[in-house]
């Protein structure tokens, strides 16, 4: 009974693991906010309650957990009141708090704040330059030489990544020293965040490039450039899980750049993941760096 009223509460996502180690380890991850337990009470009679209710929460799971206890006593005061009227509980709730690492508010704003700033700048950056380079006839002049346009792209990415990296440091180390940023590692899951930094802005870059090529005035990039990212900053989970939108579109959310980018950096700073232990997001990510690269060097101009 306790089970299936349980159900009907829509704030519930109720999710299954295949052993309690596992349950436990994603607990203490944050990935869940709580673990229940729902037991006949054998030990008491009708008279007392007939089920006992244990919810395990962690300091990882932020506000989950206390959201989670108060619904259920919540739901269990509402039975009461409908199937014992004369005040007999119909459960008994026990909590438990798991020790482990404390998830703060700059655990979820940071790593979207990273996302968030180097799209930008990425893709920004990148179509203004690649276009003023053109109208400069910068690039026409290159033309007249043996390089290559992939050549150039890459030079010109390479120029880019050396500034945006200095603004992530700076940024993470902020993060870290003012505002206690969680790194599970230290500095091993700082450069892990770098590595797997620069595989995004090679995307945004490669998104910005492509822009250049479409635009012939500069007034349209601003426009073009915001109708890309926009859209981005606000279904890839930079504000708020994207588990809070309907369940239509958080599978087109789930396949954004922005979104893999953004959950790759949370799982690798506050959860210790490492490159070969999140292969949707490295999938995810290499995919879009393909697509982009290849319209990258099929809609270049010289002029």
């Amino acid at each position: 009974a306790v089970y299936q009223a349980v159900r009907e509460i829509k704030m519930f996502h109720l999710v299954t693991y295949s052993s309690a180690s596992a349950g436990q380890a994603a607990l203490a991850k944050g990935r869940i906010a709580a673990i229940l337990d729902i037991q006949p009470d054998s030990g008491s009679s009708m008279a007392r309650s007939p089920y006992r209710v244990f919810l395990q929460t962690a300091q990882s799971s932020a506000g989950g957990g206390s959201l989670a206890s108060s619904a259920l006593r919540d739901l269990i005061a509402r039975a009461d009141s409908r199937q014992f009227p004369t005040n007999v509980t119909i459960a008994v709730l026990s909590e438990k708090v798991m020790a482990g690492r404390i998830y703060r508010s700059i655990d979820f704003i940071l790593p979207g704040q990273l996302g968030f700033s180097l799209l930008m700048a990425g893709v920004f950056g990148s179509a203004f330059l690649f276009f003023n380079l053109r109208q400069s006839l910068v690039l026409k002049r290159f033309f007249a030489t043996p390089i290559r346009p992939r050549s150039l792209i890459l030079g010109e990415m390479l120029s880019r990544l050396f500034f945006q990296v200095i603004g992530f440091v700076l940024m993470v180390a902020l993060g870290y020293f003012a505002f206690h940023f969680t790194l599970v590692n230290g500095f091993y899951t700082f450069l892990e965040m770098l590595l797997f930094s620069l595989l995004g802005l090679i995307i945004f870059m490669g998104i910005g490039f492509i822009i250049s090529g479409f635009i012939e005035n500069e007034s349209s990039i601003a426009p073009v450039a915001n109708t890309i990212t926009l859209p981005q900053i606000l279904l890839c989970g930079l504000f708020f899980p994207i588990e809070n939108y309907p369940g239509w579109l958080q599978a087109f959310c789930k396949l954004l750049p922005l979104t893999f980018f953004v959950d790759g950096l949370r799982k690798i700073a506050f959860e210790g993941t490492h490159f070969w232990q999140m292969p949707l997001e490295l999938a995810g990510l290499s995919v879009w760096a393909l697509v982009v690269g290849l319209f990258t060097v099929k809609v270049f101009r010289w002029e």
